[in-house]
């Protein structure tokens, strides 16, 4: 069975970019064409009627969760999937189809009221998408239907998985404490709120054990996996803490010289099979790793605050256009070098967390953000 998960070298850019353009689409068709269902909230004139209410309110959820699973995670689980091969051909109707509906719902001022959905719902719904298209890919990679150039890769190259761990990282980064200019914790209450992922990565290293489900070494390493790696993260990012506003120099100081590190002799280190038996070597991929992924945060940092949560006159700069426009430009700028890096410096590789990859996840998921601003 290892296999099936193995010498795998993913797909190419151009269906990363496809693909970040496609699902997206699905949420802002189903916000566009599906009406949202009103809640209806309990009053106080009597049991009878607050249960009638109450029947209504469980209705109308109901009806909201079938819609959603038909208009975006059933044709998300098809994407990736059996119209895996399709995906190009089905990008260009389903783009002239949402700008179509879109436009036609904003001139129609009857329909249409004007008053686009807040920043913050959209970047919750960015968030949600992350998460949805995870679950898919983790339950779905198991089996032959699941493409092979979506599944992690081994070395270098891009896929669909590799996107997952840097996603989480950037998702949480945007709208995080330090984002927001909230004050940070000291290190006792950062270990404390990251017991629960360390308690998620210890089951997950006894379950994978125990069923004897396989995992490759050469993904994090023998012990290592995503939940460790995320509450590594959140622990250096509570103890060492940067004001937002330099955040994203810090971040790319860091990871300019991690990549210097790994062209002059650590990725050869880390892409080997060799192990030793202490535990810094049997999980190299892993621990090096963290240092990708924490510039990548701290970047995360700076972008949340300076797009969404900056101290700029709102009637100026916060607004769904002005939002649209320069992550739009900002995702152009992290796709251009991530091209130039690739090819000059360093392929993508998700197993390192190198500056390409990290380059790569900034621009993918910028790229996705925008299109959510549609609502």
């Amino acid at each position: 069975m290892i296999r099936f998960v193995s010498n795998l070298t993913g797909s190419s850019m151009l269906e990363i970019a496809v693909m970040s353009t496609v699902v997206p689409l699905l949420f802002v068709l189903r916000h566009s064409i599906c009406s949202s269902y009103q809640t209806v909230t309990p009053t106080k004139k009597n049991d009878h009627d607050n249960a009638v209410l109450g029947s209504k309110k469980l209705g109308n959820y109901m009806v909201t969760l079938t819609v959603d699973f038909l208009f975006i995670v059933l044709p998300m689980l098809l994407i990736f999937t059996v119209l895996a091969d399709w995906v190009y051909i089905f990008a260009i109707p389903m783009m002239v189809l949402v700008f179509s509906v879109v436009a036609a719902k904003r001139f129609d001022a009857s329909n249409y009221s004007g008053g686009s959905l807040s920043l913050r719902t959209n970047v919750s719904s960015y968030r949600v998408l992350v998460m949805i298209i995870t679950f898919l890919c983790i339950l779905a990679v198991d089996f032959k239907i699941f493409p092979r150039r979506y599944a992690k890769t081994e070395t270098y190259g891009t896929s669909l998985m590799d996107l997952g761990v840097g996603s989480f990282i950037l998702a949480n980064a945007l709208v995080s404490r330090q984002a927001r200019s909230v004050s940070s914790v000291n290190w006792k209450a950062a270990v404390q709120s990251t017991s629960p992922l360390l308690l998620l990565g210890f089951a997950r290293l006894l379950t994978t054990r125990s069923v004897d489900y396989q995992v490759h070494a050469g993904e994090y390493g023998v012990h290592w996996n995503f939940f460790f790696t995320l509450a590594a993260v959140s622990i250096l990012t509570s103890i060492i803490n940067i004001p937002p506003q330099y955040s994203g120099i810090f971040g790319v100081a860091i990871l300019i010289g991690f990549q210097y590190w790994l062209s002059h002799g650590l990725n050869v280190y880390l892409l080997s099979d060799e192990r030793g038996t202490d535990i810094l070597s049997k999980n190299k991929e892993g621990i090096f790793s963290i240092l990708g992924y924490w510039g990548l945060y701290l970047v995360g940092v700076q972008l949340g605050y300076y797009l969404f949560f900056g101290n700029r006159p709102a009637t100026a700069l916060r607004t769904i256009k002005w939002a649209r426009v320069r992550v739009s430009f900002i995702s152009l700028v992290f796709w251009l070098v991530t091209v130039l890096l690739d090819r000059h410096v360093e392929r993508v590789s998700r197993r390192m967390c190198n500056l390409a990859y990290v380059t790569l996840v900034l621009a993918e998921n910028l790229q996705v953000l925008p299109i959510f601003f549609l609502f």
